[in-house]
């Protein structure tokens, strides 16, 4: 039912409503860390807003994201779903010709990478 909905539903809309009704559920246990739903909505706000501002990014525009395995990751996905902007993921284990290629298919004009990518 969820998918015939116009629109229809997303993940961001499912992330919001536990946000809504469990802001304080745990969501991500990432080594000794824990982050709820209040915090990646909270974390995904901030990065939304420099994103917009100190890149421009706006609704439509394609990112390619070439992160690690890191919480990060998840508030970055997020805040580019709350912007509107298609995320091309890249495995951070992709060099060369294969990176290249990746990132030409994905058509994106913005690269948000970790320090040493």
């Amino acid at each position: 039912r969820r998918l015939n909905r116009r629109p229809p539903v997303t993940l961001l809309d499912v992330f919001q409503e536990h946000v809504r009704r469990r802001p304080r559920r745990p969501l991500i246990l990432f080594q000794e860390e824990v982050y709820t739903y209040e915090d990646v909505d909270r974390r995904s706000n901030q990065v939304a807003r420099l994103l917009a501002r100190r890149l421009g990014l706006e609704a439509g525009r394609t990112v390619a994201v070439f992160l690690p395995n890191h919480p990060t990751y998840v508030w970055t996905w997020v805040a580019l779903a709350k912007l509107g902007c298609p995320m091309a993921c890249l495995n951070c284990n992709v060099r060369g010709r294969a990176l290249q290629h990746a990132l030409a298919a994905a058509g994106a004009t913005v690269v948000l990478s970790s320090p040493g990518e």
